[in-house]
C-alpha cells in the first residue's frame, strides 16, 4: 500500500496544481483528481480554494497548497481515520523492527494505514500513523463481537404527557440533541445476512464509536513478531506502550469543541456536547444521554446517567434535610436543656470533674453553653424522622435506578450483553500469562486458564496484602486517637486557664471542639496521603490475580479499592460515633487507652453530647474531600491549559492537524471512570451512613454534584482525548456496594440516634422521670456526683482553686452519689435508658427494613413497557429471520430450477416438490 510522506505529498500537490493550470484536453479529469485529494476548505477535508486563500506571512507557495489538516479523514478525503498511533523515531532498531512487524500484521488484518511524517508535525519529532477500518473488517469484527445493529424501525410510539412536557420544557434540550438516532429494533450483526439489516451507506452504517471500538479490539490482539515465530508475549498495543515503541493510541474527536466541523460529513457531536452539556450555565438542563452514548460509548453514558439520576434524587433528600435543620433553628429558643446549661444559677454553679489528668482543671458547666446550642441544631426530634426518611430514600433511589437502568439497557442494546462480554472479551494479559489450555464447555473451544494452585497462591498473597494495608489504616486511626488524647490536656490547660487572656476565644472554642477540629484536619491529610498508595497497591494486587475478563478485572479492583477507601474515610467517623465517650469510666475508676501506664485517658463527650463532634468530623472530611476533588478536576486542568498556551502548544490553526490537537490532550485511562464512581460512592456513604448527625449533608452533596456533572462533562469534551468506546450494561460492582452501604446505613443511623445522640436519654427523662412533664431539671438529672476528696492523686489537677468553693464535682453518667450504699454504681435509670436504646434500635431497624423490602417488592425492577418492547423485539426477530430464510430459500430454489431446466425437462414429481417448497 502506498503511503505519502510530507515531501512526496508536496510534490504531488505541485504536480496537480501545474496540471490544473494547464490547458490540456484531459483537464477535467485532472481537476477531478485534484479535488478528490484536496477538497475545498468549506468541506473541512482539504485546502481552501486557491483563489480565495492568500499565503500567510512567512509561508511559501508550497505551504499555501497544503491541505487543511483539521480533518478526520485520510488525504483522499474519503476514508475515515478510526484510530491514530503516535511514536518518536529515536533510532532504536528494536523499536523500528517492532513497529514494522506490527504495522505489517495490521495490514494483514485488513486495516489501511497512512503515515504522517515527523516533518509535518509541530515538534518535528513525532510520527502519526492513521488507521482506517474498511467495510470488510468492520463487518467481520461486528459479527465476532455481536454488535447489535438495526433491522426494523420501532413501531412503539413515544407518548408524552402534554402538560408534563410543558412543565419540563425549560429543562429540556432540543430533540436533535436529546435523540440523535431514531428508535430501531436491533439484532446482532451477521456478515452473511447483510441484506437483512437496514444498511443505507456502508461508510456511515457503523458510528465512529463502534468503529474505534473494533479497531482497538484488533490493536489489543495484533502480534508484533515476525512470521515463523510464536512469541505470545509480543502481542498487543499495550505492550508496545510499555516498551516505548508507541507513545499514544487514540481515536479522534470529530471537531474542535468550540467550533463546528466545516465538513458536512463530520457529525460535530463534540461541539454539540460542549454547547449543550459541558457549560456550567446548562446546569439546570437535562443531560443529552443518547448523544453521550453515541459519542463516548455505553459505559461512559451509563456513568453520566447514574450520576444525573443520583443528583436528581439528592434533591428530595436535600429538601428534607434542610427542613429538619430549619426545625432545629426555629426550635432554638424552646431548648430548655441548653437554657439550664447556660443559666448562671444552674450551669454557672455546677462544678465539673476534670476531663484529663493533672493538666485539666475543674470547670464550670456553662462554659459549654455555645456547643450545647450548636448541638441542638442537629440533635433534635426532627433528626429521628430524617434518619428514618433517609433509610426509605436509599431504597427508593436504588429501586428507581434499577428501573432507569433497565430502560437504558433496552434502549442502548445492552440486554444480555454481560454474558457476551464474559465469553468474548478475554483480557490480552490473561491470554499471554496463562499458557495452559482447556476446553470451554460452552463454546467447545480451547481457551487459556489459570491452574488452581497458581490461582490459590496468588489469592493468598493478594489477601495478605489487603489485610496489611487495612491494618496500616487502623494503625493510623489509632495514632490520630492517641493524638486526640494527648493534645486534649494541652488545649484544656490553655483555653480554661483563667490567667491567660484568651477568654474571648475560649467562649467559642471548647477543648473538645479544638481537639476534634485539629484531629479531623490531621486525619484528612493522612487520608489523602494514603490514597496515593492505595491506588497503586490495589492495581498491583489485582494485576497479580490475573482476572480473565475486563469485567472481572474492574469488579475485583472496585472491591479492593472501596474496602481501602471505606476504612480510610469512615474509620474516624465510626470512632467518634460509636467509641468516643462510651468507655470513659468515672472519677476514681477511669479507663485508659493502652492501660494506666500510657496516661492516655479515654475521651469524654461534651455535656451536650458527642453528636456535634461527629458533625464536625463528617463536615471536615466530606467537604475537604469534595473541595480537593474539584480542585484536581477543574482548577489544575485550567492551570495546565494556561501554561500550555504560554508555551504555544495550543495553536489551533489549519496547520495544526486534528491528530496533533488530540495528541496534546490528557489520555483517558481504562480506570478513568473507576475514580469517578469511587468519588461518588464515597460521598454516598457520607450522606447515608452518618446522615443522622448532619442533615445538611445531602444539600452539600447536591451542590457538589451539580458542579461535578458539568466539570466531568467539561473534562471529557475539552481536556481528554476521545476514549475508546466500550459497553457496559450497568454500573457493575458499584451496584452491590451501594446495596451494602444502604443496608449498613440503617444500622449505623439507628446506633447514632441511640448511643451518640442524647435523644433517647431526654425522652426517657421526659416520660418517666420528669416531675413537671417537660425537660426542666434534665441537666441536673443527667450528671452524677463525686466526692473530690476521693479522687486519686494521679487524677487530681495541679490547680486546686476548687478547695474554697465545693467538695463535690459532677460528671456525665448515671451513678449513685457518694454515701449511698451502692455508691458509684449504675442507677436504675441507666438500665432504663439502655433498654430504651436497644428497643429503639430494634424498632427503627425493623420499621425501616420492612418498608425497604415492601418498597423493593412493590416497585418492579423492569418497567412493564420495557418488558413489552423486549418481547416485541424478540418476536419480530424470530418472524423476520424466518421470512428472510424462506425468501433466501426461494431464491436458491428458483436459481436451481432455472439451471436444471436448461439441462433437462422437469418430471411431474419434481414440479410437485418445488411447489411444496415454495408454498
Amino acid at each position: 500500500m502506498r503511503r505519502l510522506t510530507g515531501k512526496a505529498k508536496e510534490e504531488t500537490l505541485i504536480e496537480l496544481q501545474s496540471a490544473s493550470d494547464s490547458q490540456i484536453a484531459d483537464g477535467p479529469a485532472v481537476l477531478t483528481a485534484f479535488r478528490n485529494l484536496h477538497s475545498d476548505e468549506s468541506s473541512g477535508n482539504g485546502v481552501s480554494s486557491l483563489s480565495e486563500r492568500a499565503p500567510l506571512p512567512g509561508h511559501s507557495e508550497t505551504d499555501k497548497l497544503r491541505p487543511n489538516r483539521d480533518t478526520v479523514f485520510f488525504r483522499d478525503g474519503v476514508r475515515r481515520i478510526d484510530f491514530v498511533l503516535s511514536y518518536v523515531d529515536d533510532k532504536d532498531e528494536r523499536k523500528q523492527e517492532r513497529r514494522k512487524e506490527f504495522e505489517k500484521n495490521l495490514e494483514k488484518a485488513g486495516l489501511e494505514l497512512e503515515t504522517e511524517d515527523k516533518s509535518d508535525s509541530k515538534d518535528q519529532k513525532t510520527y502519526f500513523l492513521k488507521i482506517h477500518a474498511p467495510w470488510d473488517v468492520l463487518a467481520t469484527y461486528a459479527d465476532v463481537l455481536n454488535i447489535k445493529v438495526p433491522f426494523k424501525e420501532s413501531d412503539f410510539p413515544h407518548s408524552r404527557d402534554a402538560p408534563l412536557n410543558r412543565i419540563s420544557h425549560p429543562f429540556r434540550l432540543p430533540d436533535h440533541i436529546m435523540n440523535p438516532q431514531p428508535d430501531y429494533f436491533t439484532y446482532p450483526f451477521d456478515k452473511d445476512k447483510t441484506d437483512f439489516f437496514l444498511i443505507g451507506d456502508k461508510e456511515t452504517f457503523f458510528p465512529p464509536s463502534t468503529r474505534n471500538r473494533i479497531v482497538f479490539y484488533i490493536l489489543a490482539r495484533c502480534p508484533y513478531y515476525s512470521e515463523g515465530r510464536k512469541d505470545k508475549e509480543k502481542t498487543g498495543i499495550k505492550r508496545l506502550f510499555s516498551n516505548g515503541t508507541y507513545t499514544a493510541a487514540f481515536p479522534l474527536h470529530d471537531c474542535r469543541y468550540w467550533k463546528k466541523a466545516r465538513n458536512a460529513e463530520c457529525e460535530s457531536e463534540r461541539f454539540n456536547l460542549y454547547s449543550h452539556w459541558a457549560r456550567f450555565l446548562c446546569f439546570y438542563k437535562q443531560q443529552p444521554l443518547n448523544l453521550i452514548r453515541k459519542y463516548y460509548g455505553e459505559k461512559i453514558g451509563i456513568y453520566f446517567a447514574w450520576l444525573g439520576f443520583y443528583t436528581e434524587m439528592l434533591f428530595f433528600a436535600a429538601v428534607m434535610g434542610f427542613i429538619c435543620f430549619t426545625y432545629g433553628v426555629l426550635s432554638y429558643d424552646d431548648n430548655i436543656s441548653s437554657k439550664e446549661l447556660c443559666d448562671p444559677a444552674i450551669g454557672g454553679s455546677t462544678v465539673m470533674c476534670p476531663l484529663c489528668d493533672k493538666k485539666c482543671p475543674f470547670w464550670k458547666l456553662n462554659s459549654t453553653c455555645l456547643s450545647s446550642w450548636q448541638s441542638h441544631l442537629f440533635d433534635n426530634e426532627g433528626t429521628v424522622f430524617f434518619a428514618i426518611f433517609m433509610g426509605i430514600w436509599v431504597t427508593l433511589f436504588l429501586e428507581f435506578w434499577k428501573r432507569r437502568q433497565a430502560r437504558l439497557e433496552y434502549e442502548w442494546d445492552l440486554v444480555d450483553f454481560e454474558e457476551e462480554q464474559q465469553q468474548l472479551q478475554i483480557r490480552p494479559e490473561f491470554e499471554i500469562n496463562c499458557t495452559n489450555r482447556r476446553l470451554n464447555k460452552i463454546t467447545k473451544e480451547m481457551e487459556p486458564f489459570l491452574p488452581f494452585h497458581f490461582r490459590c497462591a496468588r489469592y493468598c498473597l493478594s489477601g495478605a496484602t489487603v489485610l496489611f494495608w487495612v491494618s496500616l489504616i487502623v494503625a493510623c486511626i489509632i495514632g490520630v486517637i492517641a493524638y486526640r488524647l494527648a493534645v486534649y490536656a494541652a488545649f484544656a490547660s490553655i483555653i480554661k486557664d483563667p490567667m491567660r487572656k484568651i477568654q474571648l476565644v475560649g467562649r467559642f472554642i471548647t477543648p473538645q471542639l479544638a481537639t476534634s477540629v485539629t484531629a479531623s484536619c490531621i486525619n484528612f491529610v493522612i487520608i489523602m496521603i494514603l490514597n496515593f498508595f492505595y491506588e497503586k497497591v490495589a492495581i498491583w494486587i489485582t494485576d497479580l490475580e490475573i482476572p480473565k475478563t475486563h469485567l472481572e478485572y474492574e469488579n475485583r479492583l472496585t472491591m479492593k479499592m472501596f474496602l481501602f477507601q471505606f476504612v480510610n474515610y469512615y474509620s474516624s467517623c465510626f470512632y467518634v460515633a460509636f467509641f468516643k465517650g462510651k468507655f470513659v469510666g468515672y472519677p476514681g475508676g477511669y479507663s485508659y487507652m493502652f492501660g494506666k501506664w500510657s496516661k492516655l485517658r479515654n475521651e469524654e463527650c461534651d455535656p451536650g453530647g458527642c453528636l456535634i463532634e461527629l458533625t464536625t468530623q463528617l463536615l471536615i472530611v466530606m467537604v475537604g474531600k469534595q473541595l480537593w476533588g474539584n480542585i484536581q478536576e477543574a482548577l489544575l486542568p485550567l492551570i495546565r491549559n494556561w501554561w500550555s498556551s504560554r508555551k504555544g502548544r495550543h495553536n489551533h490553526d489549519n496547520h495544526y492537524s486534528r491528530w496533533e490537537q488530540d495528541y496534546v490532550l490528557v489520555n483517558f485511562s481504562q480506570l478513568g471512570l473507576f475514580y469517578e464512581y469511587l468519588e461518588m460512592v464515597i460521598q454516598f456513604g457520607f450522606i447515608t451512613l452518618f446522615v443522622a448527625s448532619f442533615p445538611l449533608a445531602p444539600l452539600l452533596a447536591l451542590f457538589n454534584n451539580i458542579l461535578e456533572i458539568r466539570v466531568d462533562a467539561w473534562k471529557f469534551t475539552t481536556q481528554f482525548r476521545r476514549p475508546v468506546a466500550s459497553k457496559a450494561r450497568n454500573i457493575g460492582a458499584w451496584q452491590e456496594i451501594l446495596n451494602a452501604v444502604a443496608i449498613l446505613s440503617v444500622v449505623t443511623n439507628s446506633f447514632i440516634m441511640a448511643f451518640t445522640s442524647d435523644m433517647i436519654p431526654r425522652l426517657v427523662y421526659l416520660y418517666a422521670y420528669s416531675k413537671k412533664g417537660n425537660m426542666e431539671g434534665y441537666i441536673n438529672n443527667s450528671l452524677s456526683v463525686y466526692n473530690i476528696s476521693q479522687i486519686p492523686p494521679p487524677n487530681m489537677p495541679e490547680d486546686n482553686w476548687h478547695v474554697n468553693f465545693t467538695t463535690t464535682c459532677r460528671y456525665r453518667d448515671y451513678r449513685y452519689p457518694p454515701g449511698h450504699e451502692r455508691e458509684y454504681t449504675h442507677t436504675m435509670q441507666f438500665w432504663h435508658i439502655l433498654a430504651a436504646k436497644m428497643a429503639f434500635i430494634i424498632i427503627m431497624e425493623h420499621v425501616v427494613f420492612v418498608v425497604k423490602f415492601f418498597v423493593a417488592w412493590l416497585i418492579p425492577d423492569v418497567p412493564s413497557d420495557v418488558k413489552a418492547r423486549i418481547r416485541r423485539e424478540r418476536f419480530l426477530i424470530q418472524e423476520y429471520l424466518h421470512e428472510y430464510e424462506v425468501k433466501k430459500l426461494k431464491l436458491q430454489l428458483s436459481a436451481s430450477f432455472i439451471t436444471e431446466r436448461s439441462d433437462m425437462t422437469l418430471t411431474p414429481d419434481k414440479h410437485e416438490m418445488l411447489s411444496e417448497c415454495l408454498t
